[in-house]
């Protein structure tokens, strides 16, 4: 297939619209079911650098649950704890732990639901009965993998009524050294971001603490690859094999910060015991309790727990969690990995960090205040990697 025409551009108004190779060559798809638009492929063909990076990286399946051209949540396939399970709602599929894929999108998926509504995934294997069986049930615009299995590829094919966006693409593909895009009717010209990120990145440890254990380089490694495909400026927040929170697009630094983390603060606390004990109705759709979870979290526009409220969506009214209550559970987590795209500029970013369990962090250095923002990790016992390296994506 040379080139692919597309229903419009990013807007209905944006015609026409295609995607080809600029060499003339075929493209390194092929698209097995639905009929993808422009955003979708943005995200198709961003998401799956990302999960080829993580694979080759680690060595472990991996999964991306892509929005507007930014992850909400990158993991590899590790087991999931049985509380982890009950909070990404993955709690009722049997044999999950065989299957490192739908481990790795469990993980993703059940990050932060509330972005991942209406997602695009991206598989670095072939995908699986077991993982296609939880994206079936998911609200999602379409996936792409570097194949599928006969059965899994069936699964997918009845999803949206026979309209679900499934996309193969060719996992050889290389792409040209050299990138273009237009912007105002002005071509512009790089090089590809072919940068490598390994181990060996965070060997300059600047701070006090030099332990890096294994997990913290695994997480930090997951950190800086999932930022590399997220919209600068850009911070994230992992754990345990995943990315917990990712603040994408912000002008400033510490607004990304803060942003990754109140997203990883509200993925701990779907883990609270009263979270996980919240009586819903039956009959109360998964988006629908995933709305509910936030706002029970994060009390925002609508009190759930209010009498007039609460019948809605639970069979008894839930005692609220307290701010008391979310602030002592948040303290005893720890070890969270946390990279970013860009050097901090001030230490109010590693003051936000240490509230969400924060102990290991990757930047690239650089700034004129770096000396403060060693003496502020070296307060907390942290222990910071300066890559050298920045990761802006736009």
């Amino acid at each position: 297939m040379k080139e692919f025409e597309l229903k419009y551009g990013c807007n209905p108004n944006q015609k026409p619209s295609r995607i080809y190779m600029h060499d003339g060559s075929d493209l390194p798809i092929e698209i097995l079911c639905g009929r993808p638009g422009y955003i979708n492929f943005l995200d198709a063909f961003n998401s799956w650098q990302l999960v080829k990076e993580l694979k080759e990286a680690l060595g472990l399946p991996a999964v991306t649950s892509f929005k507007h051209v930014s992850p909400t949540s990158a993991a590899v396939g590790l087991p999931l704890s049985d509380t982890l399970k009950k909070a990404c709602f993955v709690d009722d599929i049997e044999n999950l732990d065989a299957s490192p894929l739908a481990c790795a999108y469990a993980r993703a998926r059940g990050t932060d639901r509330m972005c991942s509504f209406g997602d695009w995934v991206a598989l670095s294997d072939v995908c699986d009965v077991t993982t296609a069986l939880l994206i079936k049930r998911e609200v999602s615009d379409g996936v792409i993998a570097p194949g599928y299995e006969p059965e899994a590829l069936e699964i997918l094919k009845s999803k949206r009524k026979g309209n679900y966006n499934i996309v193969k693409i060719d996992p050889d593909f290389v792409p040209a050294e050299q990138e273009h895009k237009q912007v105002f009717g002005i071509t512009f010209e790089q090089g590809r971001n072919n940068f490598k990120i390994n181990k060996e990145l965070l060997s300059n440890i600047v701070t006090e603490n030099k332990d890096m254990p294994e997990s913290a380089v695994r997480d930090l490694i997951v950190s800086l690859i999932t930022l590399k495909y997220t919209q600068s400026n850009s911070v994230c927040y992992a754990v345990d094999g995943q990315a917990i929170g990712v603040g994408a697009g912000q002008q400033s630094r510490i607004h990304c910060t803060r942003l990754a983390g109140t997203k990883a603060d509200t993925w701990w606390l779907r883990q609270h015991e009263k979270v996980l004990a919240l009586p819903f109705k039956p009959t109360l759709g998964r988006p629908d309790r995933d709305n509910v979870i936030d706002g029970y979290i994060n009390k925002n526009e609508e009190d759930v727990c209010a009498d007039g409220n609460w019948q809605k969506y639970f069979t008894e009214q839930p005692e609220p969690l307290t701010q008391e209550e979310a602030k002592a559970y948040l303290a005893t987590k720890d070890n969270v990995a946390l990279g970013s795209d860009a050097f901090f500029p001030f230490d109010d970013n590693i003051e936000r960090a240490k509230r969400s369990g924060v102990k290991y962090i990757a930047e690239p250095g650089g700034s004129i205040r770096d000396d403060i923002v060693i003496a502020c990790a070296d307060k907390y016992g942290m222990a910071m990697a300066f890559t050298g390296m920045r990761l802006f994506h736009h």
